[in-house]
């Protein structure tokens, strides 16, 4: 026999009788309830919001789309919750049963919101709770969305840190929209269906027009260079924005000439953006973001901080965090604490590169630091191997082995890695150099040859005078005999003759005792002569130096020399050299691609000197196109320029200025200061004069 209970089965609204049996009709007698009130929950905006016109216009066309959940993502600070209530006072219009808002404390210093505290929130806010609500979760998000199903809403979701914590808020009705608001990229709620809306920092324009309604736009006129300088320094974060505003605000009497002063040092900028109430500083809003990260994740936050350059690749997360660095970086971009720029390219924002650099101290930095340089060094020696293969090398050496290098098979994709990294190669050899690691810098500056050999180099004489300046911190002789070398030759190129010759005669008396290397040094002197225009001393210097090279047998060092002889020299002697030139590096096993392609330009000005124009014509074209295909702008504009030439003797006018033109266009982007001679050509009246000149091509192939 079943006994009657008292028990009641899924979610009841209202008034409920449980009895056995009722005759006659049942009337409940009490208050009428109060007329509903629609909820307007949602904060107003900021009263000097501004700008955010691309983001405001995605949401509205995931509005018009049907999308039913937005989510607002970014690094603390940067607007995202301003931006949702200017929103819910936009779009009010779209959604006439109300609008909910509720933080929901994911990234607070205290834990978040419990979601059966949030369901109870909102359905009291939506009329229900009188007569109760129910105790667990499941009822709750049942009932919730029973409420829900049939309404048009606004819900907005503040603070947000987990799907999970999202889900069981979102109203099951397809006219109401949910918006998300998380320094979390939550990609859970994406794959779902969830529109993405990417909450940037603000451009030069926003930031301006934000500081313009703090303060007025009289005193951003009057001042309108520092404004924009403050604009930068606070790196389009509206919280620093609003803080550095705030502070002129108090203070009408302080310039913004002063209050830039004042930010202008990384060094304590962050402190100037401080308040006593932490989560309106600019440090404390990261704060959270930086606490909420597993220990794994916060250290590659500190070491990634401590990369010399601005951008970077995956590269030196894997020098620091081995196998684990591509889910750790996967971690920081969720949180927005990093930024992919592109494709396998990251950054900080400039002011949470402050934050995680005052995270990065002591012996940790200094392990972090070296890492991500020894990382860089490896990988940059793979690449020269690859690219100048014949390359004599000082051996280098590493605190441990990296791993992750990247794949370079071939000589394009080697130098192409070079030249995607040129600026943070720099950064690293500069980083090196600052701390004092002097082998370390010494090497980053030496792995560099193949770019200066092969790419536009406009600071070349930079990168050669790092170098030579660690190999004096160093105390290395070989090291800094070869880059005295390398800047007595740059500076010769850059027409700074008496200190090239200086620099080529202090490596000479540093080669002493040091037979190969010495006679490097003289060579490069004799190349210095000739850029001065002594061409006898010139010869005379390399006629002395071939036959030590000779007597020394490398080969390809030898045609090295007799292409530089070749140049110098007239008639069958010069042809005859270059071809021996050619011959020794045909037969030559190492793989250089470079210097034959010398021996083809060579031979074409000793062609036209000889007369034959159409061997010469032949000769130039061949090594233009080589010279293209290498990627060595400054020889295929020699080259070109040669090729002027020989149509000026033909009196092909317009291929002469077509040549010369594509020669200046070349040298104007290698840099080099024989772009405006050439530009003077063609200036000039249509003539022969002061072509088939040297482009400054490097003249060595680096021994």
């Amino acid at each position: 026999m079943t006994r009657p209970g008292n028990d009641l089965s899924g979610v009841v609204f209202g008034p409920s009788i449980q009895a056995v049996d009722i005759n006659g009709g049942v009337h409940f007698h009490g208050v009428p309830p109060p007329p509903s009130l629609v909820p307007r929950q949602a904060a107003a905006p900021p009263p000097h919001f501004a700008g955010r016109a691309a983001e405001l216009a995605e949401m509205r066309a995931a509005l018009d789309l049907g999308s039913t959940v937005v989510i607002l993502t970014g690094p603390g600070g940067v607007g995202k919750s301003a931006l949702a209530r200017q929103w819910g006072r936009l779009a009010a219009d779209a959604f006439p049963d109300g609008q909910l808002s509720l933080t929901l404390s994911g990234f607070g210093p205290g834990p978040p919101l419990d979601p059966a505290e949030a369901l109870r929130y909102f359905l009291r806010a939506l009329g229900f709770g009188a007569g109760g609500l129910p105790a667990t979760l499941a009822e709750l998000t049942a009932m919730y969305r029973s409420v829900t199903a049939g309404l048009r809403l606004l819900v907005v979701l503040d603070d947000t840190y987990s799907v999970a914590q999202a889900r069981v808020l979102v109203p099951t009705s397809a006219t109401s929209m949910t918006v998300v608001v998380s320094r979390s990229r939550l990609s859970g709620l994406v794959a779902e269906g969830a529109v993405l809306v990417d909450v940037a920092p603000m451009t030069r324009a926003e930031s301006l027009a934000l500081l313009a309604n703090v303060l007025g736009r009289a005193r951003i006129d009057r001042e309108p260079e520092q404004a924009g300088r403050l604009a930068e320094l606070c790196a389009g974060l509206p919280i620093a924005l609003c803080l550095a505003a705030a502070r002129l605000s108090t203070r009408p009497r302080l310039s913004l000439a002063r209050a830039v002063e004042a930010l202008a040092s990384e060094t304590d900028r962050l402190a100037r953006l401080e308040t006593p109430d932490e989560e309106a500083s600019v440090s404390g809003s990261f704060e959270l973001s930086y606490q909420a990260l597993d220990p794994p994740a916060a250290a590659l936050y500190r070491g990634l901080a401590l990369h010399p350059g601005r951008e970077f690749g995956p590269g030196p997360a894997v020098g620091l965090a081995g196998s684990e660095a591509e889910r750790l970086i996967d971690v920081l971009l969720e949180v927005n604490l990093l930024q992919e720029v592109a494709e396998e390219r990251f950054r900080f924002h400039d002011l949470i590169l402050l934050h995680a650099r005052q995270k990065a101290t002591g012996a940790e930095a200094a392990t972090a630091l070296t890492a991500i340089l020894e990382w860089y060094l490896a990988a940059a020696s793979a690449a020269d191997v690859v690219a100048t293969p014949y390359r004599r090398r000082l051996p280098y050496s590493y605190r441990t082995v990296p791993a992750g290098l990247p794949v370079l098979d071939d000589r394009d994709r080697a130098l192409t890695w070079l030249d995607a990294e040129r600026v943070n190669l720099g950064a690293a050899g500069q980083a090196a150099l600052d701390r004092g690691w002097a082998e370390l810098a010494w090497q980053l500056t030496d792995v560099l040859w193949p770019l200066q050999l092969y790419r536009k180099s406009t600071d070349r004489k930079e990168i050669d005078a790092r170098g030579l300046a660690a190999a004096r911190l160093w105390g290395e002789p070989r090291a800094e005999g070869r880059m005295l070398k390398r800047l007595g030759r740059t500076c010769s190129t850059l027409g700074e003759h008496e200190a090239a010759e200086e620099l080529l005669r202090e490596a000479i008396e540093k080669y002493a005792g040091d037979p190969e290397n010495q006679v490097e040094a003289r060579e490069m002197l004799a190349l210095a002569y000739r850029d001065t225009g002594r061409a006898g001393a010139a010869i005379e210097q390399l006629r002395a130096v071939l036959a030590l090279r000779r007597r020394l047998g490398h080969s390809r060092d030898i045609a090295l020399t007799l292409i530089n002889l070749g140049d110098l020299v007239s008639g069958r002697e010069a042809i005859d050299l270059l071809r021996e030139a050619g011959r020794l590096l045909d037969l030559s096993v190492a793989a250089d691609p470079y210097n034959p392609v010398r021996v083809k330009l060579s031979l074409a000005r000793a062609y036209l000197a000889g007369g034959d124009l159409a061997a010469a014509d032949r000769a130039a074209s061949e090594a233009a196109g080589d010279m293209r295909r290498l990627g060595v702008e400054a020889g295929e504009a020699e080259a070109l320029e040669l090729c002027a030439w020989i149509a000026a003797r033909h009196g092909d006018v317009a291929r002469n200025r077509l040549l010369l033109q594509q020669a200046a266009k070349l040298l104007e982007a290698h840099g080099s200061p024989r772009a405006a001679a050439v530009r003077r050509q063609l200036a000039a009246p249509p003539g022969v004069e002061g072509t088939g000149q040297r482009a400054g091509i490097p003249s060595e192939g680096e021994p």
